[in-house]
């Protein structure tokens, strides 16, 4: 099952009156969407550009008020909203907002329960999304109140270069809500049941040049890593990716190493293993780069081009001699794309590169695979055991991925 860090955890969002309050429905429709639990706290600003309602209607609860700190329907509100809070966010916060927290003011609603809350710690985040005019952000008052908070523990997301409601081009802009989701997303989930560890991950498709500007190179899209990667970030874990080309853009907090050739990659694969707990070779390699590449552009007139393709260094038999002298990594899990003879060619590779795993994905269907969202894969454990799954999003392969992961680093069954 998908580990979600926003499941279950409660979030307060203060929304004050910027006008980038429109991005904040967003973002609490997302946080809503992953499982989190959404408190909206409206300054009195705040809800001028954004109705209550609307963030009562995306996040399915109520949205609070100034009026709301007055009421007798309610006692003390704000000590129970900051009590039962696992984050607050203030997304937008004005350069008002901002000077009130760095100086303890707690004169309304938003204010008061951000005083009851706190500055922010690991277990309990502040988190502040800086959002008005270029001036009113590098003016040294809100720069300094902005360091205040900075070191008492809150965490200052953006602002962002760009176009301002005053016409002007500056820095300024709120962080764009998906952003600020991915951010909140790795700060929750920093005490996974993965804390600590170090896994690498490749994926994509390797190139290899024909010319400066032909190559020799394959389908993948690097789908099927890029959520192993999320998968375990999602766990607690530090991740470093190892991507070949691919229009994705990595999961937030992972450290993304950019190779092309299979060449490239492997250089990288060993230069990252020596201190990894575990290596999930998603890639797709080339198995064969061309000796007599040529420097320059090969032109149609030239009449006919001869290739002269020889074969890749294994990445997974290097990184098995390698293991033989170190014991790392402590896990090794690879890949196995087949169009015939699937299970009989994975334990094959299973045996010859020593791996705790290997994952066997048919490739031969046009709607799994490569290029596609879903995977059918049959899963060979290094002893004989065999689990077959039905076609799964690629999402949820990643989940079967870590969860096997997460059995050997706990049971220490690895090299």
């Amino acid at each position: 099952m998908a580990i979600i860090p926003f499941e279950n955890k409660k979030i307060i969002l203060g929304v004050t009156g910027s006008i980038a309050a429109y991005k904040a429905a967003e973002l609490a429709s997302r946080i809503t969407q992953a499982g989190g639990s959404v408190t909206a706290i409206l300054t009195e600003s705040g809800a001028k550009m954004v109705s209550p309602l609307t963030f009562a209607a995306v996040a399915g609860q109520k949205a609070y008020m100034d009026s709301d700190l007055w009421s007798e329907k309610e006692y003390v509100p704000h000590i129970f909203l900051a009590r039962q809070a696992d984050l607050l966010i203030i997304a937008p916060a004005t350069a008002n907002i901002i000077a009130k927290l760095a100086h303890g003011i707690a004169d309304d609603l938003l204010s008061v329960t951000a005083l009851a809350y706190g500055s922010g710690t690991s277990e309990k985040p502040l988190i502040i999304a800086p959002a008005m005019d270029g001036g009113m952000y590098l003016n040294i008052a809100t720069q300094d109140n902005i360091s205040i908070l900075q070191k008492r523990g809150a965490i200052i997301i953006g602002p962002e270069e760009g176009h301002l409601a005053s016409g002007l081009a500056a820095k300024g802009r709120m962080t764009e809500p998906g952003d600020i989701f991915a951010r909140l997303r790795y700060l929750l989930s920093r005490n996974g049941e993965l804390k600590g560890k170090q896994i690498v991950v490749t994926a994509g498709g390797t190139r290899e040049p024909i010319d400066p500007v032909r190559m020799i190179s394959n389908r993948s899209s690097g789908k099927q890593g890029y959520a192993i990667v999320q998968e375990a970030l999602d766990r607690g874990a530090d991740v470093s990716l190892i991507s070949a080309p691919t229009y994705l853009n990595a999961p937030f907090a992972a450290t993304c190493v950019k190779v092309n050739t299979a060449e490239e990659m492997m250089g990288e694969v060993l230069n990252h293993c020596g201190q990894a707990d575990a290596l999930i070779m998603a890639a797709a390699v080339s198995d064969f780069t061309v000796s007599n590449a040529s420097k320059d552009k090969i032109k149609r007139k030239e009449g006919k081009v001869s290739l002269k393709l020889v074969s890749t260094d294994d990445i997974l038999k290097q990184v098995a001699l390698v293991r033989k002298k170190t014991n790392k990594p402590d896990v090794v899990i690879g890949f196995a794309a087949e169009t015939r003879d699937l299970i009989r060619n994975a334990e094959q590779k299973l045996a010859e590169k020593d791996l705790d795993l290997i994952v066997a994905n048919d490739i031969s269907g046009k709607t799994t695979g490569f290029e596609v969202d879903k995977n059918q894969v049959t899963m060979l454990i290094k002893g004989g055991e065999k689990i077959e799954y039905p076609v799964l999003s690629k999402d949820e392969v990643a989940v079967k991925v870590i969860d096997q992961l997460v059995n050997y680093l706990r049971l220490g069954q690895g090299k």
